[in-house]
């Protein structure tokens, strides 16, 4: 058992000030998936049980946006691997919330 947590974000940076459209385009591939994932204002978190795995939805979210025709993309990516364990998108949170109580208001 392993769990890949990835937080990245990836859009075009030619395309205007709004990168909304083709976030979304990507979240949706993401949902589709089947991989756990969480959505925040500044990136997506998915969990996987292998790098591999992460690093499929990141080349398929970069071929989403290829087809879109930009120029220019821009991704960050940071990776938390732990042997062991399973459902850290969630339990990770917990753990916090029952030291301190509810985080996420």
């Amino acid at each position: 058992m392993k769990s890949v947590l990835l937080e990245f974000s990836m859009f075009p940076t030619d395309v205007g000030e709004s990168k909304s459209e083709y976030v979304s385009k990507i979240i949706e591939m993401v949902r589709e998936s089947g991989v756990s994932y969480k959505l925040t204002p500044m990136s997506t978190v998915i969990e996987t049980q292998s790098v591999k795995e992460a690093l499929e939805i990141v080349e398929k979210s970069y071929n989403i946006l290829e087809v879109t025709g930009v120029k220019r993309v821009y991704s960050v990516l940071k990776f938390d691997i732990r042997m062991g364990k399973e459902d850290r998108l969630v339990e990770k949170i917990k753990s916090v919330e029952e030291k301190i109580g509810e985080v996420n208001k």
